[in-house]
């Protein structure tokens, strides 16, 4: 009981026992697939038959493996949505300092930011492609766009969650208004402005996969369509919707590791719940 204790007790066992249960259901689906005599590679195959694809050496297209052809287009989307995600997040925070500064520009930005984020991405991507007459810069542009607004959003909730004591203080040492920002402002908005980066970062994933599937190209949407019309082996579609998940958790857990890694107050705060 003491072991159990102990393990239940740990951090990581939660995860653990969401994983190992979510693989039972797994296994459960596919073998009840299997016994309905369809092809289960093709709805939802065993765990076993995913890795064996990995693994293989047998080619898809007459000189890539399966994995080799995933990784290949997985470069593609992520260095877009990277682009795409570094620009967002420079326009967001330049955009909250504004409306933070000025409220004329909170008034008039703050409107166009909730319209912008109620169009769904699908929607948006024909718009885009149409004003842009480039399939590349349309999907970096749409990576941005989903990255801008939660940047731009939760750094402002950060410069207007900033004390109005801290401000009294600042102004009673005549502080010039670049260094109220540079000294408290900016300092106090960081943990807000790397909540929108959490949320951001798999979104702009997210977002270059789906607009991938609209048009022809190289990226992992575009792959995943190939794979859902039976161009291809159907595993390379599993293998697809795993490592998006994969990078989607990973860029997740990456904004988390760099706060840590920049932000004192973390460090300290980690400190004492142990």
């Amino acid at each position: 009981m003491s072991v159990l204790k102990r393990l239940s007790k740990s951090k990581y066992f939660n995860t653990v026992l969401w994983i190992v249960i979510l693989i039972i259901v797994w296994e459960i689906g596919a073998t009840v697939v299997a016994a309905t005599k369809r092809s289960p590679e093709n709805i939802l195959p065993h765990l076993s038959g995913i890795i064996e694809s990995v693994v293989s050496k047998d080619t898809i297209n007459g000189s890539q493996t399966a994995v080799q052809m995933v990784l290949e287009n997985a470069k593609a989307t992520i260095s877009r949505a990277l682009v795409g995600f570094g620009i967002g997040t420079a326009l967001g925070f330049v955009l909250a300092l504004f409306m933070s500064r000025f409220k004329t520009v909170e008034k008039i930005a703050f409107p166009y930011l909730m319209i912008i984020q109620m169009i769904p991405i699908l929607g948006m991507a024909p718009l885009i492609f149409a004003i842009t007459q480039d399939i590349s810069k349309s999907r970096i542009i749409i990576a941005a766009i989903l990255t801008f607004y939660p940047v731009a959003t939760n750094t402002l909730a950060g410069f207007k969650a900033v004390e109005k004591e801290k401000h009294e203080l600042m102004i009673s040492y005549a502080a010039s208004k670049f260094q109220l920002y540079t000294k408290t402002m900016i300092p106090s908005c960081i943990p807000y402005f790397f909540t929108g980066l959490k949320i951001s970062a798999p979104m702009a994933i997210t977002a270059s996969i789906l607009v991938d599937t609209l048009q022809g190209g190289i990226g992992l949407g575009c792959l995943l369509s190939q794979a859902l019309k039976g161009a291809m082996s159907r595993y390379v579609f599993w293998q697809i919707v795993f490592l998006s998940a994969f990078i989607g958790i990973f860029s997740f857990l990456l904004m988390g590791i760099i706060e840590y890694i920049l932000c004192p107050y973390k460090r300290k705060g980690n400190k004492q719940e142990e």
